[in-house]
């Protein structure tokens, strides 16, 4: 069975999952509400699995898959969300997570994506699939398909700050926003600084005049 780290800013969530992976055979090695120490624990106790909830506060989860593949840690993600924007599912798969889980569906979907996942498989049942599937076709999103963090870091681009300045002022790495940029450039349709800008003044997420 698998020692698995659970990250979700529900306490009772979080050991309700505890107490049915337990009651399973799995061993929960720990818990958290909190991003940055969720990381720094998932570092120090090496989990097999991560029990991973899109949105964590004001941030977003996939901070979480970013920097598991940054720093080449072992750990699989399972991101199980109450989220069925297709775009999230098909944006934490593209982002290496093992399987993507619905809050809604059975659990035997939950324990059969962490028995996958803990074998280096990825699992997504029917509902998930297709929402994968729609998310990589679909048009360009908008803002409302922006995670808290993604409209953060585009307000910094658009402003004109550097992968550097905006890792510095929201403590992450700059090829973390590097990451951030690109996939969130990608989800918008958007080909350079410019058209990002442009885009920022369309949906008043910054003044014109604030370039």
């Amino acid at each position: 069975m698998s020692r698995i780290y659970l990250v979700d800013d529900h306490p009772i969530v979080r050991e309700s999952l505890a107490t049915l992976l337990e009651s399973r055979g799995h061993e929960v090695v720990g818990q958290s509400d909190d991003l940055t120490r969720s990381l720094s624990e998932i570092v120090r106790l090496s989990p097999e699995v991560v029990l991973l909830d899109l949105s964590v506060g004001s941030r977003s989860g996939l901070e979480i898959l970013a920097q598991i593949k940054e720093r080449g840690l072992s750990a699989r993600v399972v991101v199980l969300s109450s989220s069925q924007n297709a775009d999230h599912v098909a944006e934490a798969m593209q982002m290496g997570a093992a399987a993507y889980v619905l809050k809604g569906s059975p659990i035997e979907d939950l324990l059969s994506a962490v028995a996958a996942a803990a074998f280096g498989r990825t699992f997504l049942a029917k509902e998930e699939s297709a929402l994968a599937a729609a998310g990589r076709s679909g048009s360009n999103a908008g803002e409302d398909d922006l995670s808290p963090r993604e409209r953060q870091i585009v307000v910094m681009v658009a402003r004109g700050a550097s992968s550097a300045e905006i890792g510095e002022e929201l403590h992450l790495s700059p090829k973390t926003v590097d990451t951030y940029r690109s996939r969130l450039m990608a989800k918008l349709g958007l080909k350079d600084v410019p058209a990002v800008v442009r885009w920022a003044i369309r949906a008043k997420l910054i003044d014109a005049n604030e370039r």
